[in-house]
Formats: structure tokens, C-alpha cells, sequence
């Protein structure tokens, strides 16, 4: 005796696949050889950290940074590596050795370490983080807050959840990370000029809470969009400015001629006037 096949039952008629498949909020998007969200926002946000992060005090030209890019630290262990979600270095040229793209950042042949590290938090990545997970074996990598605090020594460490869009920073002091405090809503960095922050507003046309560069005054880096635009502005308002001034001159000499025509009316000279005058 053969049994049937098994057949899913199905709605008469079938309902389309939007309708019957699993959704992208069903589906798992990270990979479990490496736990992460590889989502649209570990995208964009990276992208407005890389266009906004232009230290004021800082020839531009050494000034790096980059995003999910393998971060070599260990020079007794050198497959070891970490992958922050974007990261920034001063001192350091846009080319490796002032010829190539960097196919990794590997610390041991490059003149700095990073400067800053942001890290997006994901359910999979939280405890490793934020520093919760237990210190590892010898034999196993550590974890990216001992990599940044204790081998690399990173002045700042930087973590953001876009899912309770809460921010939180340590310093490097002493050796040991401490929490950072806001000020007046910024995470001060005197030492290249700029400090970090929120922003409510339009990235790529997305509108949300991102995390961005400002300076130290809490004014907006703008990405190369917003500065053309500025100066699309800039330059309209000046053409406006420009358009009243010729308006109001000219206002200004048909009112002169007008009174003029109304003193020769009354038998004065206006030329003669200009004389005593």
C-alpha cells in the first residue's frame, strides 16, 4: 500500500505569494557565522557617518574611515579580525600606502589606529557590544569591546540602537572605558573638532532619528547633497537681494524724476536746487 503525498492545502484560488510567503519580518537576514542585521539602515547609516565625519583640524587628505570592513588587530594571532559597522581614523591616507584601496584596515602596517568605532546594535550582536559577554578563552578571539578598549586602545566607542534609537558612548580613560555624558545633546570630541549626534531629518530620502557628525558648536556637517543645496540657496537668495536692490533703485530715481517734473510745474529749477544745495 502507498501512501499519498502530503500536499499543503491551499485556497481556492491559491493566494499569491505576497500574501502566502513568509515576509522579510519573518525571514532571518543574518548569517549565523556572523551575527548582524546586514540590513538597509547597516547601509545608510555607515554612509551619513563616512560623508559627515570631515575633522575640522585635520587635513582632509588624512583623514579614513570606513564601513563593515575587516579590522586586523593581533599580530600573534593574525587571522583574527573585527568588523565594525563603521569607524574612523585621523592621520591615516584615503589610499593605503598612498596607492591602493584597503581591502581590510590591518593595524600592524598602517601609522594609526582608529579613532572612533560606531557600532549598531542588533539582537545578535548586543552583549558582545556592549561589553556583557564573558571574557573569551585564550585560544578564542576576545570580544570587540576587549579588541577596542584593551589591545587597540580606541579613544572613543560609540553604540547605537535604532530600535530604542538610544545612544551611548565610552571613553577611553585610563586604560578602561568610561560612559560618556551628553552635552546638550552632543558627544563632545575637542580633539578633532567635532562632536556626534542625533538628527531628525531626510537621508537619501528616508525620514528618521540618524546618527551624524556636527562640530564642537553643535552646527550640521553637511553631506555634498545638502551642501549643493545650500549653496543652490545661498545663491537664489543673493539673486533675490540682488533683483530688490535694482528695484528699489529704480524706485527710487523715477521718484527723483517725479518730483523734479513737479518743481518745474511750479516754476523751480531742480538743477538750480542741486547748486544751492
Amino acid at each position: 500500500m502507498t501512501s499519498s503525498p502530503h500536499y499543503i492545502p491551499q485556497s481556492d484560488p491559491p493566494l499569491p505569494p505576497w500574501e502566502n510567503l513568509p515576509t522579510m519580518y519573518d525571514l532571518p537576514s543574518d548569517n549565523p557565522e556572523e551575527p548582524g542585521l546586514p540590513d538597509d539602515f547597516h547601509f545608510l547609516q555607515p554612509l551619513l557617518l563616512y560623508l559627515t565625519f570631515q575633522p575640522i583640524n585635520w587635513n582632509p587628505e588624512l583623514v579614513y574611515s570606513a564601513a563593515d570592513l575587516n579590522l586586523y588587530y593581533d599580530l600573534q594571532h593574525p587571522l583574527w579580525y573585527k568588523r565594525p559597522d563603521w569607524f574612523g581614523v585621523v592621520g591615516v591616507g584615503k589610499l593605503y600606502k598612498g596607492e591602493d584601496l584597503r581591502l581590510s584596515y590591518v593595524t600592524w602596517q598602517e601609522p594609526a589606529n582608529p579613532f572612533v568605532v560606531v557600532e549598531l546594535l542588533s539582537p545578535g550582536t548586543e552583549d558582545e557590544d556592549l561589553g556583557t559577554r564573558r571574557e573569551s578563552a585564550a585560544d578564542k578571539p576576545p570580544s570587540k569591546w576587549e579588541v577596542y578598549e584593551r589591545i587597540l586602545r580606541i579613544p572613543y566607542y560609540v553604540v547605537f540602537s535604532r530600535y530604542t534609537n538610544e545612544l551611548r558612548a565610552f571613553q577611553l580613560v585610563g586604560g578602561h572605558y568610561e560612559p560618556m555624558n551628553l552635552t546638550d545633546g552632543y558627544l563632545l570630541m575637542p580633539e578633532i573638532d567635532l562632536s556626534l549626534g542625533l538628527w531628525q531629518g531626510s537621508f537619501r530620502d528616508i525620514e528618521r532619528l540618524w546618527l551624524r557628525w556636527f562640530t564642537l558648536a553643535g552646527e550640521l556637517i553637511p553631506v555634498p547633497t545638502e551642501e549643493a543645496a545650500a549653496a543652490t540657496e545661498r545663491a537664489i537668495i543673493a539673486e533675490q537681494e540682488a533683483t530688490e536692490a535694482k528695484q528699489e533703485t529704480a524706485q527710487a530715481k523715477r521718484k527723483a524724476e517725479q518730483l523734479a517734473e513737479r518743481l518745474r510745474q511750479l516754476g523751480v529749477n531742480p538743477d538750480e536746487l542741486d547748486e544751492l544745495l
